[in-house]
């Protein structure tokens, strides 16, 4: 069984905090998971990430992310998004979000 890529999880967290950067919003990361997967074609990895948006703009910044996310490009060295759904949204605090999101990612030979 190979193990999951450094890089891919690193990448992935990478990505996601890259979509924050121009807004009032903090990120910060509640939990990181990867596991190995694999079909008969492609390697990869199954990501679960679960983080907190707080500040003016957290409203603005998770709908930016949501609103597109079917659509949403990721820069991942040596990587491709393959899959992104969203886990959950929790909008209990006027200024804070926290978002679950799953991704899987594949090895771009």
């Amino acid at each position: 069984m190979r193990e999951v890529s450094d890089d891919a999880s690193a990448g992935f967290l990478r990505a996601i905090r890259v979509k924050f950067v121009n807004f009032d919003a903090r990120f910060s990361l509640n939990e990181l998971t990867s596991r190995s997967w694999a079909s008969v074609t492609f390697s990869g990895a199954r990501h679960r990430i679960d983080f907190t948006l707080a500040g003016a703009e957290a409203g603005a910044a998770a709908d930016a992310l949501l609103g597109n996310l079917a659509e949403a490009e990721f820069d991942l060295r040596g990587h491709i998004l393959a899959d992104l759904s969203l886990v959950s949204e929790n909008r209990g605090e006027a200024d804070k979000v926290r978002i679950a999101l799953e991704a899987l990612t594949v090895e771009d030979n």
